[in-house]
Order: C-alpha cells, then structure tokens, then sequence
C-alpha cells in the first residue's frame, strides 16, 4: 500500500529529524543502517516494518539527497547488488511475513551477502531446462546439482536457487524456488578464473544438501514464475542504473580524450561523437524505465536496457583501447584474486576491455534477450518450441 499523505517535503522532515538522533559523525556506521532501515528510509516504497514506509518509489531520492549531504554512509550497494537488485524484489513479492523480516534487514544493511544459483553448465540460455534436483524428505527438501557462473559465491550466507522438482511435467513447470544457506553441509565453493586473471565467479556444487521447507518462495512447482521476478529485476538493476551525464565508462574515454589530444585522430572523434550519444540515449531511457518502476513491477523493457548495456560497453571499452594505442595493450595485474565486486571505473583501459566480454553472458545472455524483446516488447511471433509439452524427464540431453 502506499502512503499517499508523504510528499517530498514530509519526506525531508522525516529524514533532518532520523538525522539528528543519529548523526552520522558519532554513530557507528552498522547502527546507523540498522536505524536507518528501521525508520523506513532504506526504500521508501516498501512496506512500513521492512525498512520502508509504504511511499512512493520516486521520494527514494529525497531521502538520498538529505543523507548524502549530511554524509551519511551507505550500505555499499555494489557489494550487496544480488540481495539488493533481485533477492529482495522477489522475498519482498513471494516471501512469508516470516521470511520478510528475517532476511530483509540484514541484507540491506550489507551484514548478509546474496548470491544466485541460477545457471547450470548445461542450462544457461535455455535456463528452464536446468537439471539440480531437489526432493522432498519430511519437512526437508535434498538438493543434488551444479550451478555456474555465481558471483560472490565466495563471500555470500545466502543463495536464491531454482531446482527441479518434478521431472514428469514439462520443463517450465517443474521447478521450485529455494532460499540456500552457503554454509550448509554439502554446498562446496570453487572458483572461476577469468580472462581478467581473477575469479570473481564461481561453480557451485551441491551435494544432499538439506533445504528446510520453510525457505521455499513460492508454491511448489511455480519457480519458474518466482524466477521471472528475479530476472527482470536483475535486468534492470544490470542496464537500468542511475547515472550521472557522462556516468560510467563512456566518461572514462571522454576524459581521456580531453586530457590526452596527442592521441586524438578524425575516425576516434567520429566514433566518440557516435557513442557519447548512444550513452546519453540509453542514460535517459534508463530514467525512464526507474521512473515506470513507481507503477510496479519491472516488465520486459528492462531486458532491453540490458541488451543496450552489455553493446555500450563492448564498444566503449574497445573504443579506448585503440585511443590509448600501445598503452590500451598494457594490463595492471594478473594476480588471481577473488574480489567482492565489479569495478569497471577504478581499474585500467585493459581490465575494462577484457571484464565487458562478459557483459552479453551475464544477466542473460545477449541472444536470449533478443529474442524477449522480440516477443514480449515488439509483439512478434515467437520462435516454434518443440519441447513445450514435453516432460523435462524425455527431452533429449
């Protein structure tokens, strides 16, 4: 519900007097986010009682400006982005009252890291084909299986996981959503080496590992459906970011380009130009599509937002390179490390380059999003499926 006597002056109010009971200056900064989310000032438009005070969506901004001129801190969100982006949208909309308050707070506040245990090495594009299983034991359901690609497998206490739980119905209806404790018996880590030297990746092994049936989202059998939540707001929160005019890696060309005119020719210029306004494009429409968020749920645009992003900063990225010259061949360090987040505008024009290969893998890949928005935006006739009605059991592996 949402609160519709809170304007943006109420709003501002509301956030002067958090911040004068707790200033920033003397609070430690974990009690300051524990209240914060207690006042309702973590996002506004959730629920009172879940870090929200049922407003709207687009007063989030008020309440940034207040605590970021009073210097606040954050709950550093590209640490906490896969709890923040699409395990809370999805416990928000499938979860109990229950499980609303167990694993809200602390995944806002950063005390708890998320991962997502979608992907499997043979169920990545097509993900509903995925094989994990898991069966039920009493109150328990046992869970055998492989996922990939995981990012922050390494630091995170809880996964989002999907497993099949009914291999006699077609592949979409057979699967199940799971809340996975990382440090259960039989949930083995290892790390994925990347072409940028670390591993900020990781496969999953699950080995009977014991999930209570209390942390299931979702009725059984309906994961699929839970699962669209998760990926269209992982989608968005992926292409659909708020940035600043020149945000992100085009600025990192740009100010190259200012500072280093030695390096400028008339082809790099033109290319530039062409980017620069493909990047204020695709900023704008991201605008627009957080702006439609305050009428509910993500929809397929975001997919195409995605598509836009991943493009951008292929191009961008080697765009760079080729203005640096022989510099852009040069790469800081090849140390294997398994780091907690992305940093696309603190590292070198070759760490840039080599990280946005990945782009079109992650968050769904390029081809697959291509073909949602062909159907699901455009209206177009979707490609014939021949296993729609086949159980997963008899498809062919």
């Amino acid at each position: 519900m949402t609160d519709n006597s809170l304007d943006a002056a109420a709003l501002r109010r509301r956030t002067r007097q958090f911040l004068a009971a707790h200033p920033p200056a003397t609070t430690d900064r974990l009690d300051f986010l524990r209240a914060r989310f207690d006042a309702g000032l973590a996002w506004v438009h959730y629920p009172e009682g879940l870090g929200g005070l049922g407003a709207p969506r687009s007063l989030q901004a008020v309440v940034d400006a207040e605590l970021q001129a009073a210097g606040a801190p954050d709950n550093d969100p590209r640490r906490i982005g896969i709890g923040l982006g699409m395990a809370a949208p999805t416990v928000l909309r499938y979860g109990t009252e229950e499980q609303k308050r167990r694993y809200l707070r602390p995944l806002w506040t950063g005390e708890e890291v998320w991962c997502q245990l979608f992907s499997e090495p043979g169920a990545g594009s097509d993900l509903a084909a995925l094989g994990t299983r898991a069966v039920r034991d009493g109150d328990d359901w046992v869970v055998n299986g492989q996922k990939v690609w995981t990012s922050s497998a390494h630091v995170a206490r809880w996964a989002i996981l999907i497993a099949r739980t009914d291999p006699d119905v077609p592949k979409h209806r057979g699967i199940t959503y799971f809340i996975c404790d990382m440090t259960d018996p039989g949930v083995e880590v290892r790390p994925l080496r990347q072409i940028t030297g670390e591993a900020e990746f990781n496969e999953v092994f699950l080995t009977d590992v014991r999930i209570p049936d209390a942390r299931r989202l979702g009725e059984v059998g309906d994961g699929w459906r839970v699962a669209q939540t998760t990926l269209m707001n992982e989608r968005v929160s992926i292409g659909g970011m708020a940035l600043p005019r020149e945000g992100g890696m085009i600025g990192k060309v740009a100010q190259t380009w200012r500072e280093r005119p030695e390096l400028r020719t008339h082809d790099l210029h033109q290319r530039l130009l062409k980017l620069w306004v493909e990047a204020e494009v695709a900023r704008l429409t991201g605008e627009r599509l957080r702006q439609q968020l305050v009428a509910g749920q993500p929809g397929p645009e975001g997919s195409g937002m995605k598509l836009a992003f991943a493009r951008l900063n292929q191009e961008i990225s080697g765009l760079e390179v080729e203005l640096r010259g022989a510099e852009g061949l040069l790469y800081d360090d090849w140390t294997m490390r398994r780091p907690e987040l992305v940093d696309f505008t603190g590292r070198d024009a070759g760490y840039r380059y080599l990280r946005a290969k990945g782009n079109s893998i992650e968050g769904g890949t390029s081809e697959v999003l291509l073909n949602i928005v062909a159907e699901r935006v455009l209206g177009l006739p979707a490609e014939p499926r021949t296993d729609k009605d086949v159980a997963w059991k008899d498809l062919a592996r």
